[in-house]
Order: structure tokens, then C-alpha cells, then sequence
């Protein structure tokens, strides 16, 4: 007797599935995933070979049982690790643009890049201008300006040469050789010394800047990320006092330097205040990234 053939499934259905399941394990969110939902979209998407965005596109599509058996297997070793989503699929999405991801780098997440791809950096970068990413990580950000801002020239520096590594295979990945500099570096120390040849027009940073309490809370998923790319000391200030402090001397003379510091705002106001910063409004609110211009750094 022949067996039955499984019920087909359709992409929304499976997604479904996928989510139940996450849902009944205590997992922590994001790395470029809110909740439950959204990463099961993540992880049968790439069963499809189809970005999230597109996947939404064929949600009454039907799913072969043997792409749902899978987007099941890699839910639960996403339960089992408990490691990020993107290191497991090697591949994380920002702004709807793809980046390899693996543990050299942090998970690419950062509301820079809203203010990026919406536009809201432009009045700070004329044309043939020059931006630096600092602590660059897996290059995303320094991409996302390269993409949005075709016309300018982007340096972007890390102390982890793992991370660097990681980036320029992003950059190949999307054709920025050219149009990106990597450099190796502890902040200004990849830089030459200051000369208006390595002056910027815009600086843009996402820094390590969690607290030491905070720190010593992080669920699992955070802890499989290196810390060095996290722990920003007792207030998290402790990289953003670098920052801020060898920042004037390679802005232009009406250039800005761009922070996020998360959830950090009090510490930066305790920190800072002397300092007339211009707080973004990004999908997080209004506390998570500054703008500081050259003329008051000063």
C-alpha cells in the first residue's frame, strides 16, 4: 500500500510552523530578526533562495516538504546553539542589502543605517566628499554609504583583523573595492597623522558601548558575538571618550561626527555635557544617535 503523501504546505504556513516553534524556546532577538515571526521569515526564505523581502512577495506559494523539513532542522539548531541566526546561515541582511556574517564581526545591525539609506546624512556629504567608518566591523555601514553616496570616497578601520577580513569580502561581494579603503587600527591609530589630505567631511561610528551591568546580563546569542566589539567599560563611554576627543582632528572644518550609543543616553549625558549634540530621530526613538558638528568639538 502506497503511503499517503504528506499535506503541501504553503511558504506562509511554514513560516508559521517555523515561529511556533521558536516561539516555545527562551530565545533572545535581535540580530537583524524583532521576534519569533521574523526570523522563521529569515530562515524559510533562505530554503527558497530568496531574501525575506522577496519571500513576503510568495507567501501562498507552495513549499516542497523537503525546503520545510529543513527550515525545521535549522529552527532547532537555532534553539539548540543559541547562536545568532545570521552566524548559522553565514549571511545577515541590513536595509534589505545581504552581508556575510560569521563570528569574526559582530552581527551587522545598527539605526546609522536608517539615517544612511534614508538620506538624512547627505547635507554632510558634498559631492566628492569623504566619509570614514570607524569600528567598521563587517564593513556594512561603510557599504551602505558607498551605495547610497556613489560619488564619495569611504575609509573604514577596525582593530580586529578578523572583522577586516570579513568586510573585505563584503566589499568584493558588492563590488566597493575601489570606492572603500580598509584599514588596521586601534580608532585614530589606523589613521596617518592628521593632514587635510586624511580630513573627513563625515564620521560615522557604532562604537562598543555597553556597560559593564549590562555586559555581565547578555543572553547567549550576544555572548557568541566577540566582546570586543560590545564592552564600552564601566559607563560604556569608555571608546567614545577616544572618539570624541581625537574626532577634531580629522573632520573638516564643517564636518560631523555621527555616534550611536544605544540605550546608553544617560551615561553620554553624564559623560558629555558640555557637548551641543543633535540627537536622530531613527525607528528606536530619539536617544540612540547623535550628531556632533566639528565647530563643537572644539
Amino acid at each position: 500500500m502506497d503511503p499517503e503523501p504528506q499535506p503541501q504546505l504553503t511558504v506562509d504556513q511554514s513560516i508559521e510552523q517555523v515561529a511556533l516553534l521558536l516561539e516555545k524556546a527562551k530565545l533572545h532577538y535581535g540580530h537583524g530578526a524583532s521576534d519569533a515571526p521574523s526570523e522563521a521569515l529569515w530562515i524559510v526564505s533562505k530554503q527558497l533562495d530568496l531574501s525575506p523581502s522577496d519571500a513576503l512577495d510568495q507567501l501562498q506559494q507552495v513549499i516542497s516538504p523537503e525546503n520545510h523539513s529543513k527550515a525545521l532542522a535549522l529552527a532547532q539548531l537555532r534553539i539548540d546553539s543559541q547562536k545568532p541566526l545570521a552566524y548559522l546561515l553565514g549571511e545577515a541582511w541590513l536595509m534589505g542589502v545581504p552581508f556575510y556574517s560569521n563570528e569574526q564581526s559582530i552581527v551587522p545591525r545598527s539605526w546609522i543605517a536608517e539615517l544612511i539609506v534614508n538620506g538624512d546624512l547627505e547635507p554632510w556629504l558634498p559631492a566628492d566628499g569623504k566619509a570614514l567608518d570607524l569600528c567598521t566591523g563587517n564593513g556594512s555601514l561603510a557599504i551602505l554609504l558607498a551605495l547610497a553616496c556613489p560619488d564619495i570616497q569611504v575609509s573604514a578601520c577596525d582593530i580586529s583583523l578578523p572583522a577586516l577580513a570579513l568586510a573585505s569580502r563584503n566589499l568584493d561581494r558588492h563590488g566597493l573595492s575601489e570606492q572603500i579603503d580598509l584599514l588596521h587600527g586601534d580608532l585614530w591609530e589606523a589613521l596617518s597623522e592628521p593632514n587635510e589630505e586624511n580630513r573627513f567631511d563625515l564620521i560615522i561610528c557604532n562604537p562598543p558601548y555597553v556597560n559593564a551591568d549590562s555586559m555581565s546580563k547578555l543572553p547567549a546569542e550576544y555572548l557568541a558575538e566577540p566582546s570586543l566589539a560590545l564592552s564600552g567599560g564601566e559607563d560604556g563611554m569608555d571608546l567614545i571618550r577616544k572618539i570624541i576627543r581625537g574626532a577634531p582632528d580629522y573632520l573638516s572644518e564643517r564636518g560631523a561626527l555621527l555616534l550611536e550609543i544605544g540605550n546608553e543616553y544617560e551615561n553620554f549625558k553624564k559623560a558629555f555635557p558640555q557637548i551641543p549634540a543633535i540627537w536622530m530621530e531613527v525607528s528606536a526613538g530619539d536617544q540612540q544617535v547623535l550628531l556632533i558638528q566639528a565647530e563643537d568639538l572644539h
